[in-house]
């Protein structure tokens, strides 16, 4: 395989391509995003200059995923990093990781678009991955003496299932109070895993 230059001119094109792509799926579903609709949705004047950017539609795809993902990582550690303590960053990732699902709802539709598709390689061990840093977080609550004994595969899952789980429910509760969900789910797992006094 011929690995292209990645010039500056070349990277806003891919990034124009993946954002069309974001915006092809969420309007239309993954099953409509051809390179076609793409194309016009990125104002290109042909396919092509999707397939020299992508291997393929699995590479896109992958790509457009990597691109939500990569935005919910670093838009939720800058909003834990500005707490100290455990119990305030795990508040700080539920309500960042909320907020960033209720503003920008094309974004995390054409994620989970592309994962309900079974566009992505996704195996439990990714599953595990994504899972750890959360997990970290809990034992390092634990250890500090801040969080109960509880166990903390168990608890970053029912913490990242109910996160993962609010695009589903805006779908069916689009004017759903986002601010209010964040309060709650924070006041649930904050009295879930204190130690108690």
């Amino acid at each position: 395989m011929q690995v292209k230059p990645v010039t500056v001119t070349g990277a806003a094109r891919r990034t124009q391509i993946i954002d069309a792509t974001i915006a092809v799926i969420a309007d239309q579903g993954y099953d409509r995003a051809s390179f076609a609709r793409i194309a016009e949705r990125a104002g290109i004047s042909s396919t092509r200059l999707i397939s020299y950017h992508f291997a393929g539609k699995a590479d896109l795809m992958a790509a457009a995923a990597a691109e939500v993902m990569t935005a919910i990582g670093s838009w939720t550690g800058r909003r834990m990093q500005a707490h100290s303590g455990t119990a305030a960053q795990l508040r700080a990732y539920i309500e960042a990781t909320v907020q960033f699902i209720a503003e920008n709802r094309a974004s995390m539709k054409a994620l989970t678009e592309i994962l309900l598709a079974g566009a992505l390689d996704y195996s439990a061990a990714d599953d595990a991955e994504a899972g750890a840093p959360l997990e970290q977080l809990l034992r390092r609550g634990q250890a500090a003496g801040e969080f109960r004994a509880f166990d903390p595969v168990v608890m970053a899952a029912a913490i990242q299932r109910c996160v993962d789980g609010l695009p589903f429910l805006l779908e069916r509760e689009p004017r759903l109070d986002c601010t209010a969900y964040a309060r709650e789910l924070a006041m649930l797992f904050e009295l879930g895993t204190r130690r108690d006094t």
